[in-house]
C-alpha cells in the first residue's frame, strides 16, 4: 500500500516519493464518550507561516496552538503544536427584535498576514465578526513615581525624589484583545469571512449578501453582492462560500446551492449583481433523482494558492477548476460515491445537508476533504491516486503509521474493509486544514484536532 499512500498524500512532497506515508503526531481534545455540544470543533486554520494553529467551537471560544521548536535531544519529536491561547470570542446572545437567539458557535477562524510582533485574526459567528490581537508580554514595569508596587496611588505630597521605572522579566503572558466589532451588517448568518490579498479589506457572506469591509472601519461595510429577490417566494438559491483570489484584490468568487459559481470583479461595478464569469457543469440527465439539487449545493470553494484553479465541494465529490475554463471543471473526484445509494437514508437522518469543506496543500498538488466514520480523503493530482485515511484514536501511537481504509459496497468483505452499512454517520471530518509549506495535516473530529505529518525514513 506505500505506493498509494505515496500518491495519496505524495503530491503533497516536492518530491512526490512513493514511500511517502502519513503518520500520527498529536491528538487534542477529551476521551470522554459524552461530548458536550460546546466543545465540538467548528472552524480549523493555519496561519501564513504554519507556526500557529487556530480552532474555533461550538461555545463561541478560540483555541490558539503554536508549533514548539524542533528539539536537538528528541529528534523525532519534529516541533510539536502546544495550547498558545484560549480565549472566548463570542458569546451567546438574543435578538429582541425579531426574537431569535443567536448562537456563540465560530463559524470562521481567518489570519491576517503578520505585520509586527502580534499576531491578528478574524472570527465570526452567525452575526458579528471580530477582530482579534494576540501578543506577548514577558517583561513588567516596576519602580513608578504616583503608584506603590501593589499599585495603589501614592500620596503626590510624599514624592520626594524622580524615579525611572525599569522593566523587569516575567512569566510569558500570551493576551488576546478584540480590537475591532464589526456588527449589525448581516441580516442573515455568517457563512463565509476572507481576507483580502490588499491586507486592508475583507469580505464577509450570508445566505443573500456579500459585504466589503475595511480592518480599520467598523460602522458600515459596502454591499457588493444582493440576490435577494424583492418577493422571497421567488428565492431559488442561496450563497453557500465566498472567497477573495489569493493575488487579485478586485476578483473574488461566491458559490450557490445550486451548484454553481461566479467570478464576480469590482473593477467593472461597485455592486457586483453582474458576474464576470459563471462556472457550471451541465447535469447528466440519466443520473438525475430527487436528491440532485441537494448534492449538488456547494458547500465549500476554495482558490488554489497560484491562483490559477479554485476548487468546490459538494455533497459527493470535490472539483477541480481553471479559472479560464467555465462550462466544466477540470478535475472531478469521488469523495463517497458509494453513499449514492444511501442519499433516502442520509436525507432522512439530515446528514445530507452536511457542509464538508475542503483545502489545498502548499504546492497545489494534493487535496483533502472529509467523510463520515472519521474518514478523510486524499487525492494527488498528479498521479490521480487516492488514499482513505481515519482519524482515531486506536491508531494514535506516537509515529503510527495510518493504514489506508476501504469501503466495501457489497458482496464479499475483505478482512481490512468496512461495509457501507456500518460506517458511523455521527462521526464526521467537516473541517480540516494542510499547513502551507510542509506535510503537516489539522483533522476535525468532532470535539477531537488529530494532528497528522509525513513519516521521516
Amino acid at each position: 500500500m506505500a505506493g498509494v499512500a505515496g500518491g495519496g498524500g505524495g503530491g503533497c512532497s516536492s518530491s512526490s516519493s512513493n514511500d511517502f506515508q502519513w503518520c500520527f503526531s498529536q491528538v487534542k481534545g477529551a476521551i470522554d464518550e459524552d461530548v458536550a455540544e460546546a466543545d465540538i470543533i467548528s472552524t480549523v486554520e493555519f496561519n501564513y507561516s504554519g507556526d500557529l494553529l487556530a480552532t474555533g467551537d461550538k461555545g463561541g471560544r478560540v483555541v490558539i496552538f503554536q508549533r514548539e521548536q524542533e528539539n536537538k535531544s528528541r529528534p523525532h519529536s519534529r516541533g510539536e503544536y502546544n495550547v498558545y491561547s484560549t480565549f472566548q470570542s463570542h458569546e451567546p446572545e438574543f435578538d429582541y427584535l425579531k426574537s431569535l437567539e443567536i448562537e456563540e458557535k465560530i463559524n470562521k477562524i481567518r489570519w491576517l498576514p503578520q505585520q509586527n510582533a502580534a499576531h491578528f485574526l478574524l472570527s465570526t459567528n452567525d452575526k458579528t465578526i471580530k477582530l482579534w490581537k494576540i501578543s506577548e508580554r514577558d517583561k513588567r514595569a516596576e519602580g513608578y513615581n504616583l503608584k506603590d508596587e501593589d499599585g495603589r496611588l501614592r500620596d503626590p505630597f510624599r514624592i520626594t525624589a524622580l524615579r525611572v521605572p525599569i522593566l523587569k522579566p516575567m512569566d510569558l503572558m500570551v493576551e488576546a484583545s478584540p480590537r475591532r466589532i464589526f456588527a449589525n451588517a448581516h441580516t442573515y448568518h455568517i457563512n463565509s469571512i476572507s481576507v483580502n490579498s490588499d491586507h486592508e479589506t475583507y469580505l464577509s457572506a450570508d445566505d443573500l449578501r456579500i459585504n466589503l469591509w475595511h480592518l480599520e472601519i467598523t460602522d458600515r461595510s459596502f454591499n457588493i453582492v444582493d440576490i435577494k429577490p424583492a418577493n422571497m417566494e421567488e428565492l431559488t438559491e442561496v450563497i453557500t462560500a465566498a472567497e477573495f483570489h489569493p493575488h487579485h484584490c478586485n476578483v473574488f468568487v461566491y458559490s450557490s446551492s445550486k451548484g454553481t459559481i461566479r467570478l464576480c470583479d469590482m473593477r467593472s461595478s461597485a455592486l457586483c449583481d453582474r458576474h464576470s464569469k459563471f462556472f457550471e457543469e451541465p447535469e447528466d440527465p440519466s443520473s438525475r433523482s430527487f436528491f440532485s439539487e441537494i448534492i449538488s449545493s456547494i458547500s465549500d470553494v476554495k482558490f488554489s494558492h497560484s491562483g490559477r484553479y479554485m476548487m468546490t465541494r459538494d455533497y459527493l465529490s470535490v472539483k477541480v477548476w481553471d479559472l479560464n475554463m467555465e462550462n466544466r471543471p477540470v478535475e472531478t473526484y469521488q469523495v463517497h460515491e458509494y453513499l449514492r445509494s444511501k442519499l433516502c437514508s442520509l436525507y432522512e437522518n439530515d446528514c445530507i445537508f452536511d457542509k464538508f469543506e475542503c483545502c489545498w496543500n502548499g504546492s497545489d498538488s494534493a487535496i483533502m476533504t472529509g467523510s463520515y466514520n472519521n474518514f478523510f480523503r486524499m487525492f494527488d493530482r498528479n498521479t490521480r491516486r487516492d488514499i482513505t485515511l481515519e482519524a482515531s484514536r486506536e491508531s494514535s501511537k506516537p509515529r503510527a503509521i495510518l493504514k489506508p481504509r476501504k469501503v466495501c459496497t457489497g458482496g464479499k468483505r475483505k478482512k481490512d474493509e468496512i461495509s457501507v452499512d456500518s460506517l458511523d454517520f455521527n462521526k464526521k471530518i467537516l473541517h480540516t486544514a494542510w499547513h502551507p509549506m510542509e506535510n503537516i495535516i489539522a483533522v476535525a473530529a468532532t470535539n477531537n484536532l488529530y494532528i497528522f505529518q509525513d513519516k521521516i525514513n
